[in-house]
């Protein structure tokens, strides 16, 4: 009998350690936790770029599906400046250069691929990636 509710305690809690874990393996620079916001949501903060989604960042990586629109949302940047410039092929058009807090860049992506942005300002430093399916 305390075999079995040992058994039973640690499929529990390996359960439970599954579920903490993040769903994207991908690699890069910071996981940064957090998350569970809206797919194709981006926050621009001071040299990063952080899906609301995954909580990816510098990489911050989203997938999204053709047609839906991925938004950039400056957020705690102050007098800091930064874009959304797009990287190589396939290619989407690049945000203006931007400062201020609530300031936003939008981007409906209709063809399938891989589409890398950086900031025009910061470069490599900060850093994303949408996947269209």
């Amino acid at each position: 009998m305390r075999i079995t509710s040992a058994v039973i305690g640690l499929l529990a809690l390996a359960a439970l350690v599954g579920c903490s874990s993040p769903t994207y393996g991908g690699g890069g620079g910071g996981g940064g936790g957090g998350g569970g916001g809206p797919v194709g949501q981006i926050a621009v903060g001071n040299i990063l770029f952080r899906s609301a989604h995954n909580g990816t960042q510098n990489p911050a990586i989203d997938t999204v599906a053709v047609g839906s629109t991925v938004t950039w949302t400056w957020t705690a940047t102050g007098a800091v400046a930064h874009s959304v410039q797009s990287q190589g092929a396939p290619n989407f058009p690049s945000s203006a250069i931007q400062t201020g807090d609530g300031m936003t860049y939008a981007f409906t992506f209709t063809t399938p691929g891989t589409y890398q942005y950086d900031c025009a300002v910061h470069g490599a430093a900060m850093s994303g990636r949408i996947v269209v399916q």
